[in-house]
């Protein structure tokens, strides 16, 4: 064991441990089980990199203004920290593997913890110079050499770093949310391109209404995709500005201007994303609007998926389906869902419609993600927010749930979703709500008797046409044909038959 000391005294730490004291006190005062997520401890490695990359250039700007004047740079450089240029190029290295996910199991600090994020960003320092002490070949701990506040902190404050990389983690993972929402979207659109002429009863109030097409359903699902899609991909305009140099409440404060100039577009390059520096950097630490705003955007999605799933669910289930048994003796119905697992362990058979339960459940764990960081952002105090770790954590898992959701849904659900068209026919054709396209013909009363006949006598529209004598029998089909009963109105052509 070593012992390492900070402000408050000592702590024993494993020897070979690359966390040190300020991790090891969170670990033992936050008592969380709930990982950090691997994404957020990515992105800080990607700012440390940015950080380290514009101390070096800070020591070369140095150099080239001073180089007449050896005595004079060596005093600036010395009381910036700045004498040693491999220590910044070890660390920049050892950031890099933090940015890898490398390390990650010397990262102890649990999701959900107090602070600020300052065990976050001490977690990932001690992590960081430990590294770069390894690669010297000296022990963890010899922070004589290189220390985690002192040159692993350096330029730098939790409380602009930790914030910084939450926006560039989120919009990492955004990226993937798009790509996969529209992978889900191709799918649904090929069943929608796919079920144009599909009859089938629509639904209002979750009784039968009036003649649709699956082509229709499917179309609407596609357009809600679609605004997902654009929704998301404004959200990187929503979130680019960071507070990076603005140290600890966005007044730059014991940072060079330099830093403050130069580390975002070392960010940029790093990351390709376009993040950009606030112009109030103030306003940038102390408000956190902006996750509000974009898990807005989340919810509406996972809205969006929740409402396709449990219209699906419920157009698959035994309730809106009556099975006949054919010579297969498998039931028929007009739209089945993959069976994907056995749905219970007494009951021989029993399959059922967990892909749209786990949609639905995330969507549910995201409309409490939205509640928590509204709820916290609005808890931010003067000029800090204090719970910046429960915000981010819930921000990066609704995310992640929703893209497991897309991907789950595209995989499992929709590539094997099959549609019964004669089935689904059959059904219109015995449903009294076929009787409404004839209004335009026959009038409302004529129709209303012709649906009355209908569901007393349990005959579909054509046999109750045949006894009630209202229209021709070709003509009648002729108006229940795809073409005319999924056209937008009809003219007066129509009814010159």
């Amino acid at each position: 064991m070593r012992i390492e000391k900070d402000y408050l005294g000592e702590m024993e730490i494993p020897d070979e441990a690359l966390y040190g004291i300020h991790a090891a006190r969170a670990k033992k005062n936050f008592p969380d089980t709930t990982r950090f997520h691997l994404e957020w401890y990515k992105a800080v490695g990607l700012v440390k990199q940015a950080c380290y990359l514009t101390v070096i250039a800070l020591k070369h700007a140095i150099h080239v203004k001073y180089e007449n004047q050896p005595e004079k740079e060596l005093r600036i450089c010395g009381n910036m920290n700045l004498k040693d240029e491999q220590i910044f190029r070890r660390l920049t290295v050892a950031a890099e593997e933090v940015s890898e996910g490398k390390h990650f199991a010397d990262f102890i600090v649990p999701a959900v913890s107090g602070g600020a994020g300052t065990s976050i960003n001490m977690n990932i320092n001690e992590i960081i110079a430990n590294v770069a002490l390894k690669s010297m070949e000296l022990n963890p701990g010899s922070y004589q050499i290189i220390d985690p506040i002192e040159q692993a902190n350096i330029f730098q404050s939790t409380n602009d770093v930790i914030p910084t990389s939450l926006k560039v983690a989120v919009m990492l993972l955004l990226q993937d949310l798009e790509k996969s929402i529209n992978e889900l979207r191709f799918v649904v659109e090929q069943h929608e391109t796919a079920q144009q002429g599909n009859l089938r009863i629509g639904f209002t109030q979750m009784q039968e209404a009036v003649p649709t097409s699956f082509g229709k359903l499917f179309s609407t699902y596609s357009e809600a995709l679609s605004r997902d899609w654009w929704r998301v991909s404004k959200c990187f305009e929503r979130i680019k500005m960071v507070n990076l140099g603005g140290s600890a409440i966005g007044t730059g404060m014991a940072v060079p201007r330099f830093f403050i100039m130069e580390a975002i577009m070392n960010l940029q390059k790093i990351t390709g994303l376009p993040i950009t520096r606030s112009e109030n950097l103030a306003d940038a630490t102390s408000n956190l609007d902006s996750f509000v705003e974009v898990h807005a955007t989340l919810k509406a999605h996972a809205v969006n998926l929740e409402k396709m799933v449990s219209d699906l669910r419920l157009l698959a289930s035994d309730l809106t389906n009556l099975p006949t048994y054919q010579l297969t003796n498998l039931p028929t119905y007009q739209l089945i869902l993959p069976q994907v697992q056995v749905g219970s362990s007494i009951m021989p058979g029993k399959i059922n419609p967990v892909i749209p339960e786990f949609v639905i459940s995330i969507a549910h764990k995201i409309y409490a993600n939205d509640m928590l960081i509204s709820s916290l952002s609005a808890q931010g105090c003067l000029e800090l927010n204090a719970y910046l770790p429960v915000i981010g954590h819930a921000m990066l898992d609704s995310i992640r749930l929703l893209i497991a959701a897309n991907n789950t849904l595209m995989e499992n659900l929709f590539k094997g979703l099959i549609i019964n068209r004669d089935v689904s026919q059959q059904q219109l054709f015995r449903s009294p709500s076929i009787t409404t396209a004839l209004i335009p013909v026959i009038g409302y009363h004529k129709s209303s008797e012709l649906a009355r006949y209908m569901k007393s006598n349990g005959k579909n529209v054509f046999e109750s046409n045949a006894v009630l004598n209202l229209l021709d029998d070709d003509r009648l089909r002729r108006l229940l044909e795809p073409e005319n009963l999924l056209k937008l109105g009809y003219i007066l052509s129509d009814l010159d038959d």
